[in-house]
């Protein structure tokens, strides 16, 4: 078995994430290491170990929410996508991450993945309705009615839910969380280190 890859946990309702599934998949391709998406629910880590989130969303500290926008286009622009800030925020993204535990195949896993992306950070699309990820579904070729019946299933619900509970007992605290040879590196800015130690 090859045991050299990197695990991904991500939640699409975060832009950062989006950032570091562009950067990883960059890393991945020129490194030649596998890559593995471990679809997760942040909410599920919030509620659970960092509630403090919560109350940071309630009393925001404006110099550094201007600061933390100024640096999300930045590494837009480094990473070559384009980030619009949504109407909806935070987002329910329970149903999307469930379609991403749908996808056997890497490739329509990674291609459902960055269109949910795309969709939301891109196009303010409202990823929490199954109409849109639908929708969604259907412009990338895929079986819609196989995604619908998937995303409502108790195998996809527990499925993300051990994914969640996996990431909480590995040390993690949010997304993104990569893992390399059992070491973990949280958040996009951490996979040029990430890239540094592979080489």
């Amino acid at each position: 078995m090859n045991d050299n890859y990197i695990e991904f946990y991500f939640d699409c309702s975060s832009p950062w994430t989006y950032l570091g599934f562009i950067g990883i998949q960059e890393l991945t391709e020129r490194c030649g290491i596998e890559l593995r998406l471990v679809p997760i629910l942040v909410g599920g880590i919030f509620n659970s170990i960092n509630p403090q989130v919560y109350e940071y969303r309630k009393n925001p500290m404006k110099i550094k929410d201007e600061y933390y926008s100024n640096d999300l286009l930045m590494w837009a622009k480094v990473r070559n996508i384009e980030i619009n800030w949504p109407n909806i925020f935070p987002i329910n993204s329970v149903k999307a991450m469930r379609g991403c535990l749908s996808f056997k195949d890497l490739n329509e896993q990674k291609a459902y993945t960055q269109k949910i992306f795309e969709s939301y950070w891109k196009e303010g699309i409202d990823i929490s309705d199954s109409g849109n990820l639908i929708q969604i579904v259907e412009e990338l070729g895929f079986n819609a009615k196989k995604f619908d019946s998937f995303i409502n299933s108790s195998g996809a619900k527990e499925q993300l839910k051990l994914n969640t509970n996996t990431l909480i007992k590995r040390g993690g605290f949010g997304s993104p969380t990569f893992f390399y040879k059992n070491m973990m590196f949280f958040g996009n800015d951490r996979i040029p280190l990430l890239e540094s130690l592979i080489n």
